[in-house]
């Protein structure tokens, strides 16, 4: 037995239904708790050649274990745009863009490549990409928000979600362009009847862009 296939049998000795269901519930096809996931990721400590084999593997819990022991400076941008392509799970595809892509030297140009492709889920990529970019770097904020204004209605759930931080990361870090911000969430109106819990801050990009402001300005 392979250390990869010692791994996949250790994370399938920790599944649990009840685990599986909450998972699935938010896009996550596994049925191991988190906590001990990052256990034992932490137990193996960093691994490249073996993060490498679990994310072949194909296995969801193994590839989240993957992004947790791999060094991210090691892949090329082409590796980190197949892993992008190859995601089955939304913890996965966010721990992708979080743990490597936004570490790695590639991460401006992937921005660029996923913001232009046909798949809405590699654009939501580039999406998010652009949201830690907007306060990282010189974009042209005004086109961002003309394409937001322009397509985040229609666009799907994830794309929709990505662009939103986007719109109200600007509204939030921007002042001369927040009341645009504000008023292209007004028209809009994405995510405005999201359910929040209580003491959480709604998505609706009005809606957070005022209460950050409010706390910065405390």
């Amino acid at each position: 037995m392979t250390r990869v296939d010692e791994v996949v049998a250790e994370l399938a000795a920790l599944a649990d239904p009840r685990a599986r269901a909450v998972n699935e519930r938010h896009g996550d096809p596994h049925g191991v708790n988190l906590t001990k996931l990052r256990a034992l990721a932490k137990s193996i400590g960093t691994d490249h050649e073996l993060a490498r084999g679990l994310w072949d593997s194909g296995d969801v819990a193994a590839q989240l274990v993957a992004l947790l022991i791999t060094r991210p400076k090691q892949f090329t941008e082409d590796e980190l745009d197949a892993m992008l392509r190859s995601t089955r799970s939304d913890k996965a595809h966010d721990w992708l863009l979080n743990y490597l892509v936004k570490k790695s030297p590639h991460a401006a140009a992937l921005r660029t490549r996923w913001l232009g492709d046909a798949d809405p889920q590699v654009r939501a990529a580039g999406w998010a990409l652009t949201t830690h970019a907007v306060t990282t770097a010189d974009l042209d904020r005004d086109a961002l928000l003309d394409e937001i204004a322009r397509d985040m209605r229609d666009a799907e759930p994830k794309l929709q979600w990505a662009m939103n931080e986007t719109l109200a990361t600007i509204g939030i870090e921007d002042e001369a362009r927040r009341a645009r911000a504000i008023a292209i969430g007004e028209e809009l109106q994405v995510l405005a009847d999201y359910p929040v819990s209580k003491g959480c801050t709604s998505p609706f990009a009005p809606i957070w862009i005022a209460e950050i402001v409010r706390r910065r300005e405390a």
